[in-house]
């Protein structure tokens, strides 16, 4: 409002009229105090009130209490101004009510906030798209005064620069320009550049882009907020590397996989080349010392560089096949890195040390384009991911040498070749479960006996790993010794069943009374024991709670024997029996464990099933049996339990390869078995055995003369060795002394063990066998 001299109202504003409710043509002419008493001694001014603090102070302002037309009162800050031009005494008198005053400096205080104190860049630039104001952070970024680049267009300002997302323009004009076209907002747009502040260094900002307009719709420009992202940027690809290492590195127990694991993941999204190096005891799954490398001999077992499309390949250049050692220069990172045990940066080059354990496992050196630095946090992310390729590294170690060891194992408690026997044909299969190991409780054997018959096994402890293997191969070494005293499979069953029971209770009395019940580890084995005679043709069997095997006929009818159970072995308290089968030439006998035919999808009737099946094909061989087994049985190649398979094709021997006699208990019969055993080796064509023969035939019937009952029965049978046997009805063994230079006798069966390759005594329900062997002269 405009007064005179004397405080009488001349003019009058609208907005005057709208907060004192007087309309012109009523205040016109009307004094000052109509609506705006005399002042009060009150002493404040609006520099006194709270919340002035917002803003600056009107200048010679005053708190004054007003009268609205309606005769409300109003709290209204006033400041007075004369009007310009000489002879008047008129004066302007502002007046605005105090809540609008205090709206009115917040939003002044906000934006000053807005341009002085806000981290997000702002910048509005006009529709021709040239830069008219920017705050304070702006400015900042760009790292020159607004004066000197106030007008200039954003793809100015930024010359080189790109957008992650590729569904926008790819300049800044483009993506204004659309904007100032549309009216749609563009929100957290990824700009990707180099500032002029820091040119040498790459940032990444989120930015958004919205057209600015007035009341009435007129667009007068779009306005830019920019936040600078590149720390969490930076720090998010960190954490995505460090998940891809997590996937990417150790995925397998395999040192030089590992190694070029994280050649791979860090290639190139982490560095432009990776080279790994390893101490050769590593590659080799040695065990290492606490010190440094041995001999501080490295191999190289890894190389990658990023191509020019910025992919990444494998560098044959810098990886010898096989890995040969490598040679650093003198002061080189990575001789620096082994001297210290630290890591080591160099320019460009940063070499981590892998350590497991506090043994040195080898270096890996990361490299960047020249100028190209690792900054703090890359180092302590090479650091992460050289500590969990160690580990992984480490694990393969380990793996590799355990690994090693049980197969050293297997090889030591399977056989490892079984060799051609007379009596059958042979194929097998073996599949542990424990897959890191490579042994399990399974087993199968395959012993020569005397006379041309051969003993068959097969068995399963409890459990899988290397403590079953470890029992395992116990219990066929103990099988394997009691074959060779020719027991019948009843009898070597018990024996075997005894000593499992002799081991447990050995073990407690070691151990003490323990809390828990303990058991052997054999106790609860099974075990399935044959013994084939080609000559008879006959096969006798005894199992201790082992599935029974399956025979298949030259006709391909198949037949599960029905022998006799008996207990697992250990347990004790029932007998085990025999059952003697003659089998035709060419029958086929599986003998098998559990985890063939019985899985957890499928009950033990229909792998039996199946087998059978499979066995019954006879126009495959037995190694195209054992596979086709494996595959229709267990079809995916692993199994919840271990798993043997052996099979065998039954032959005779040739008759005229076998000559027996029986003779009668008298002293006569020796003169007349030496010409019998004569004349069968004349017509063999044998005479270079006959002196030996001669002397061994008249021993052993000599002693069966003297010291058993008859009948007597000697047989020779020419095999791959020279078989002479004497049987009696006697059940005494006879034995190896040594005689004084005054005995008479007692030298005969010393003087036979010189002459033969090997003899023993086998026991049959009728009397007892002494048997002997003598290589042929051609094989000596």
């Amino acid at each position: 409002m405009v007064l005179d001299a004397q405080d009488t109202v001349i003019g009058w504003s609208r907005t005057a009229e709208e907060l004192f409710g007087y309309a012109q043509d009523e205040i016109i002419g009307k004094p000052l105090d109509t609506f705006l008493p005399p002042r009060q001694s009150s002493g404040l001014t609006a520099a006194d009130e709270p919340g002035s603090a917002l803003g600056a102070p009107l200048s010679g302002g005053e708190i004054r209490v007003a009268q609205h037309s309606d005769g409300r009162s109003l709290l209204v800050a006033t400041a007075v101004s004369s009007l310009p031009g000489s002879g008047t005494a008129a004066h302007v008198l502002v007046a605005t009510a105090l809540e609008s005053l205090r709206l009115w400096e917040s939003r002044l205080a906000l934006l000053h906030g807005l341009a002085t104190q806000s981290p997000v860049g702002l910048g509005i630039y006009d529709t021709d798209l040239r830069l008219t104001w920017c705050n304070a952070a702006y400015e900042r970024e760009i790292g020159l005064p607004f004066a000197e680049f106030r007008g200039l267009r954003a793809d100015e300002l930024y010359s080189e620069g790109s957008f992650l997302t590729e569904s926008y323009p790819n300049t800044l004009d483009a993506v204004m320009n659309h904007v100032l076209d549309t009216g749609e907002p563009i929100l957290d747009l990824h700009f990707r550049g180099h500032p002029p502040s820091d040119p040498d260094v790459e940032h990444l900002w989120s930015c958004s882009y919205y057209r600015l307009q007035d009341a009435d719709g007129h667009v007068f420009g779009v306005c830019e907020d920019a936040f600078d992202i590149t720390d969490r940027y930076e720090a998010q690809k960190r954490l995505a590397l460090l998940v891809e290492a997590g996937r990417g590195i150790g995925t397998v127990l395999d040192v030089m996989v590992t190694a070029e694991e994280i050649a791979e993941v860090a290639v190139p999204e982490f560095a432009d080349a990776v080279t790994v190096d390893l101490v050769e005891e590593v590659v080799e799954g040695e065990v290492l010392g606490a010190g440094g490398p041995a001999g501080g001999v490295l191999v190289r077992v890894a190389s990658r560089s990023a191509t020019a499309t910025g992919m990444s390949e494998p560098d044959e250049s810098e990886k010898p096949n096989p890995p040969s050692p490598v040679d650093y220069p003198p002061g080189s990172p990575q001789l620096r890195s082994l001297s210290s045990g630290g890591l080591v940066l160099a320019d460009d080059t940063l070499v981590v040390p892998l350590r497991a354990g506090g043994s040195p496992l080898g270096l890996v050196t990361f490299r960047r384009a020249p100028s190209v630095t690792f900054d703090n946090g890359e180092i302590a992310l090479a650091d992460e991911l050289a500590a969990r390729t160690a580990v992984s590294i480490d694990n393969a170690r380990r793996y590799s040498r355990e690994r090693a060891a049980s197969l050293a194992l297997q090889r030591q408690l399977l056989p490892r070749h079984l060799p051609q026997q007379t009596a059958v044909d042979l194929a097998y299969r073996y599949l542990p479960t424990d897959d890191v190991t490579g042994v399990g409780g399974d087993w199968f054997d395959v012993i020569a006996l005397s006379g041309t018959r051969v003993g068959l096994v097969v068995g399963d402890v409890v459990g899988h790993g290397l403590q079953a293997a470890a029992t395992m191969g116990r219990l066929r070494t103990t099988v394997r010794a009691l074959a060779q005293l020719d027991l019948s499979p009843d009898e070597l069953l018990t024996r075997l069943d005894d000593l499992v029971g002799q081991s447990a209770e050995d073990l407690m009395d070691a151990v003490g009374p323990p809390v828990e019940p303990r058991e052997d580890d054999a106790t609860g084995a099974t075990c399935l024991y044959a013994v084939y005679d080609p000559v008879s043709r006959r096969c006798t069997m005894a199992r201790a709670g082992h599935l029974p095997p399956a025979v298949v006929d030259p006709e391909g009818r198949l037949s599960f024997p029905d022998l006799p159970a008996g207990p697992p072995l250990g347990l004790g308290g029932l007998p085990f029996e025999s059952k003697e089968l003659e089998l035709p030439v060419g029958s086929l006998i599986a003998m098998f464990t559990d985890g063939l035919v019985e899985t957890r999808g499928r009950d033990i009737d229909q792998g039996l099933n199946i087998l059978g099946r499979v066995l019954g094909d006879r126009g495959r061989s037995l190694e195209e049996l054992c596979d086709r087994a494996l595959s229709e049985l267990l079809p995916y190649g692993t199994t919840a339990d271990d798993t043997a398979l052996l099979l065998v094709r039954t032959r005779e021997l040739d008759p005229g390869h076998v000559a027996h006699w029986e003779l009668p208990a008298e002293p006569v019969a020796v003169g007349h078995a030496r010409e019998l055993a004569t004349g069968q080796l004349r017509e063999w064509d044998l005479e270079e055995l006959t002196f030996s023969t001669e002397l061994v035939v008249s021993e052993l019937v000599t002693n069966a003369v003297r010291h058993a009952a008859g009948p007597l029965q000697l047989r020779l049978i020419r095999d791959r060795t020279l078989l002479c046997e004497v049987a009696d009805a006697g059940h005494t063994s006879p034995h190896l002394r040594h005689s004084e230079e005054e005995d008479e006798g007692g030298r005969g069966l010393f003087i036979v063990a010189q002459l033969v390759h090997r003899w023993g005594t086998r026991y049959t329900e009728s009397g007892k066998t002494i048997w002997t062997e003598q290589v042929f002269p051609s094989a000596e």
